[in-house]
């Protein structure tokens, strides 16, 4: 408990900090100087994950990461996993809910970042709107787009139903898609306080393409995403693979929860 004591303390300071430095960095003509110093702050989150957590890193596959323009599909598993992320891509954008623009200064910080802010509170066709006109700045600027397409943080055995909105900015963009897998869920789990000590492995895949029909497509993504992150799970338990179950999405703002052990989860 000290250890994620001393990481909360540790996050909050560097989170409050990092925030305050950038405002000046927002008069400063193009994004360049902001995403270094975002790149910056995400490699000192690694750093307090290491020294304060005791959470290590080990980060896999970067070959399969090809030259130009792709759509990073990454599995959920904890406010972490976006930290063993960020500073391994160049000129990367992501999708996320207007939800972070509540917070003081951030929204300006969103909108240097290029980042691709989903209007939630619109309904469904705003939903698309805003995703279909932050695709368009990326693709200008010929960006790297990081997804979740989950779109919840999933608990560590369990995963959703993968969202089709990664199949449609692939087609619209003409760019393939790179899965991510990660097992950082075993040591920071969804927002928890608690954190383990460990190694947090994450992988990025070989890449698919936007050739198959939405539903081939979402079947291979969920596949690969899901069997490397078991694999992943086994290894940081130092036990055999479980596969993973699926789960009904939770309601907006409310974490999952995994079912009764007893309880096979009913779907449609």
């Amino acid at each position: 408990m000290i250890r994620s004591t001393l990481f909360a303390v540790s996050y909050w300071v560097l989170n409050a900090l990092y925030v305050l430095l950038a405002i000046p960095l927002l008069i400063v003509p193009g994004s360049t100087v902001i995403r270094w110093w975002i790149r910056k702050y995400t490699q000192s989150m690694r750093w307090c994950l290491r020294v304060f957590a005791g959470i290590k890193h080990d980060i896999r596959g970067k070959e399969n990461l090809p030259d130009g323009p792709f759509i990073l599909a990454a599995k959920h598993q904890s406010w972490g996993d976006g930290f063993l992320i960020y500073p391994e891509i160049e000129d990367i954008a992501f999708v996320t809910g207007d939800h972070l623009e509540k917070f003081p200064f951030v929204k300006g910080i969103l909108h240097k970042l290029g980042a691709i802010v989903i209007d939630t509170c619109g309904g469904g066709e705003r939903k698309a709107a805003s995703l279909a006109e932050g695709m368009d700045r990326a693709a200008n600027d010929g960006r790297r787009i990081l997804i979740y397409p989950e779109g919840h943080l999933a608990p560590v055995d369990y995963h959703f139903k993968y969202k089709a909105g990664v199949w449609h900015m692939a087609r619209a963009m003409n760019v393939p898609v790179i899965p991510v897998a990660t097992n950082i869920g075993l040591f920071w789990s969804q927002e928890a306080f608690r954190k383990e000590q460990g190694t947090a492995i994450l992988e990025f895949l070989p890449a698919l393409t936007p050739d198959d029909s939405k539903s081939e497509f979402l079947e291979k993504l969920t596949d690969c995403i899901e069997s490397k992150t078991a694999e992943l799970v086994a290894e940081g338990r130092n036990a055999e693979k479980i596969p993973t179950r699926l789960i009904e999405d939770p309601e907006n703002g409310v974490l999952a929860t995994p079912p009764c052990p007893d309880t096979e989860p009913t779907l449609p």
